[in-house]
């Protein structure tokens, strides 16, 4: 059963609890997407199931259960958990702000076979290739050309990541650079019946805003009621800021991630801001592009101006500006969000 069907039983009334037992199939409206040929770094739920039987007056129960119990949060399943989890915690205030060890000899050089270049295989399983597309969607902002790996249809939830300058779509999708963590996170959406797209985009302001925001619209049409991260490495995060003022996408998102990107005091004005969206910040605390004081800062004003906002900040010691894309536990974040929406 589809970690669809399960949300799905698990939230709504009892009357579509029973149909989904006749019935999983869905009908979704074909994408308009056209398939299209293949074209830095070190600094760079489950609940227990009830087993519904009528002819064993067992409707009673599970009615009273539909009625007393809150729907579960949605949770990604593990994948290689062990390998990918944090090292050390050097300090926190709760899961609100951590401090993590980093070392590049060991992050880089131990987990790389060639450094920053192939990571050792056992972080990796290429198989998802199978559900890799290169593709090209065709919208009113133009013709956005995007990787998607997963469900195009039916999507338990959807995570975009948005590369930084110099990048392209291939950055997101390519398995054995930062570490194998965008091979990670492919496997995260593929295994828990999600979408992981990484697109191209014309710029980081204006216009790199509208694409983003039209692809998000489109995959959103074919996945109701699945939720949307955005995860922006570096300058990339323009374009997370851009979503958030933007109250049409706003309305779509169900968290933010800033990976060694910048600050948007503008924020705290947004659409998203005042819908509660999760925001996560990770910051290696040698970046030289973007300053972790200024990053820290800004993570401290937003909850200083609504005390209790969802939002987390992990600062990598020692890292630089790519260490977030390669270090950032997407497994415990995604899950982070995926309750607090």
């Amino acid at each position: 059963m589809s970690v669809l069907t399960k949300g799905l039983l698990a939230s709504q009334p009892l009357v579509m609890v029973l149909n989904a037992f006749k019935s999983k199939s869905h009908s979704f409206a074909p994408p308009s997407v056209l398939p299209d040929s293949p074209a830095g770094q070190r600094g760079a739920t489950c609940s227990a199931w009830l087993q519904v039987s009528i002819g064993h007056f067992v409707l009673p129960l599970v009615l009273a259960a539909s009625v007393a119990s809150p729907a579960h949060a949605q949770t990604l399943a593990p994948y290689k958990d062990d390998l990918f989890a944090y090292p050390a915690i050097l300090s926190s205030e709760g899961d609100t702000y951590r401090v993590v060890d980093y070392q590049e000899m060991r992050d880089i050089n131990e987990r790389d076979q060639v450094p920053e270049r192939r990571v050792q295989g056992k972080y990796v399983s290429t198989g998802v290739r199978k559900v890799q597309q290169d593709l090209v969607l065709r919208t009113d902002a133009g013709e956005i050309r995007h990787v998607a790996v997963g469900k195009t249809e039916g999507a338990s939830v959807i995570v975009l990541y948005l590369h930084g300058q110099g990048g392209s779509r291939k950055q997101g999708v390519d398995d054995f650079t930062f570490g194998g963590n965008f091979n990670r996170i492919k496997n995260l959406m593929v295994a828990n019946g999600g979408l992981y797209l990484s697109p191209d985009f014309s710029d980081f302001a204006d216009k790199g805003v509208s694409e983003v925001a039209a692809l998000i619209e489109h995959y959103a049409a074919q996945s109701p009621g699945a939720k949307v991260v955005v995860a922006c490495g570096s300058m990339g995060g323009a374009l997370c800021w851009g979503l958030a003022r933007d109250a049409r996408a706003a309305k779509q998102l169900s968290g933010l991630m800033l990976l060694g990107s910048l600050w948007e005091d503008g924020f705290l004005k947004s659409p998203a801001f005042a819908a509660k969206v999760p925001v996560f910040f990770a910051q290696g605390s040698k970046d030289p592009v973007f300053p972790v004081e200024k990053q820290e800062a800004f993570f401290r004003s937003i909850l200083a101006e609504k005390p209790g906002y969802p939002v987390r900040f992990v600062r990598f010691e020692t890292g630089t500006h790519g260490t977030p894309i390669r270090m950032t536990d997407w497994r415990e974040t995604l899950n982070w969000m995926l309750a607090e929406r």
